[in-house]
């Protein structure tokens, strides 16, 4: 069973940088497509950004952004280090929610219930 610890949460200025981290407990984190996702206050937990496993076999993007962080967010790994990474840039108030990191056997997706293994979640909080 892989595990999943999120960290790099903080309290942040709008317009501010941030870096989370995720951690897995194993190599096997390499072979998984991972997801980002987030959950505002009162609300549903939305897709952020996800990248594919290194050697898939897939025709299309590396990495999937939402709307919402396109262009400020970007998500990267070091399997190396059985670690994967958010950096958000720019960031805004809305912006503020707790982040969880995702894995999931097969190609990268978007789905939040095509997700199989779940972080704990960090919170990133930013005031304007």
């Amino acid at each position: 069973q892989l595990r999943l610890v999120e960290s790099g949460g903080g309290s942040v200025q709008a317009g501010a940088s941030l870096r989370i981290s995720c951690t897995a407990s194993d190599h096997t984190f390499s072979s998984y497509p991972i997801g980002w996702f987030r959950q505002a206050a009162w609300k549903e937990r939305d897709f952020v950004a996800t990248i594919r496993r290194n050697g898939e076999r897939w025709s299309g993007n590396t990495t999937y952004y939402a709307d919402s962080v396109k262009g400020r967010f970007t998500i990267s790994r070091d399997d190396a280090k059985n670690t994967g990474y958010l950096h958000m840039d720019s960031l805004k108030p809305e912006d503020t929610a707790v982040y969880y990191c995702a894995a999931t056997p097969g190609f990268i997706r978007v789905a939040e219930t095509s997700y199989y293994f779940w972080g704990q979640g960090t919170q990133v909080t930013v005031s304007s």
